[in-house]
């Protein structure tokens, strides 16, 4: 309960802050990006459904990065039922599922209307590349961005952490290995993240200096590790560390010794202001129990 209410006075700050200019955070709304695995315990996903409102709060939630086709080439259907069960197994009473593989079907406005009324989108994990085909550039990449226009809260696991970044890192159709993709429909994300690139499960894949060579091809971008079952929760150009355990900043900016990574770790608890690019608050660095989640929505 203190670290309920410790939270919810970081974020009220967090928010009176956003109302400056921001430069990486969107100017309303929220975001809330996990680095993947499980979040059993590390109330991310009641934080998550909290910003949103609570348990009757709308939530959209977009499978799409877990394929668009199988490998003969056929289409991948996804069951609204088995999608959403996870989220109506916590309470949600006001959830929809999301997809197309087929940006001309995105960019209409009959697909895209369930998102006019929404407070909160959740992209699910996969291969980020995926949900790019199935909406760059199309009415519904455009009704995301009008969820944070009306305040409300975007989020996402694994790939749907990558996608909230802006250089997609690990875009390549060829395989996950690879950090920068050759393809250029590929290299950029939905931005939600401005001028960042975000990569997932650094710890259990051991992927904490696989974002060096993207930062030193692209200076003017902050990097983000975020380990397994750990999130950013992002208002403005702020975001405060929760869940389980790291995460890593791959900043340009900063000067490191030789003997150094180019890199520095957050723990969960920590407050970090990526205009000034500084901790402003060191939290505890440990686990906390989860929130609980509200019963009524906005």
């Amino acid at each position: 309960m203190k670290h309920a209410i410790a939270f919810a006075t970081t974020i009220a700050a967090m928010a009176l802050y956003a109302q400056e200019p921001t430069e990486y955070g969107p100017p309303k709304g929220t975001l809330v990006i996990q680095g993947g695995g499980s979040d059993t315990g590390t109330g991310i996903f009641e934080t998550f459904i909290n910003l949103a409102g609570g348990l009757n709060a709308k939530i959209v939630v977009v499978p799409t990065a877990g394929g668009n086709r199988n490998h003969d080439g056929s289409l991948i259907h996804y069951r609204a039922e088995e999608v959403l069960a996870p989220w109506k197994d916590r309470g949600c009473t006001n959830v929809w599922m999301l997809h197309t593989h087929d940006p001309k079907t995105a960019n209409t406005e009959e697909f895209a209307k369930v998102l006019r009324n929404a407070n909160a989108v959740w992209f699910d994990g996969g291969r980020q590349w995926n949900i790019v085909d199935s909406y760059a550039n199309t009415l519904t990449m455009r009704e995301f961005h009008k969820v944070l226009e009306r305040g409300g809260v975007i989020g996402g696991s694994s790939a749907g952490a990558t996608i909230q970044g802006d250089y997609l890192v690990r875009g390549a159709i060829a395989g996950p290995e690879i950090m920068m993709t050759p393809e250029p429909e590929h290299e950029h994300g939905f931005a939600f993240l401005r001028r960042s690139a975000i990569d997932q499960h650094i710890n259990t894949r051991n992927r904490w200096d696989d974002l060096i060579p993207v930062i030193r091809k692209y200076p003017n971008l902050l990097g983000i590790g975020i380990s397994e079952g750990t999130a950013l929760v992002v208002t403005g150009d702020r975001f405060e560390v929760i869940g389980k355990w790291k995460v890593a900043i791959h900043d340009n900016t900063r000067v490191y010794q030789p003997w150094e990574k180019p890199y520095y770790v957050l723990s969960p608890g920590d407050v970090y202001n990526m205009k000034t690019r500084k901790i402003e608050k060191y939290g505890a660095g440990s686990p906390v129990p989860p929130p609980a989640i509200k019963g009524t929505s906005r």
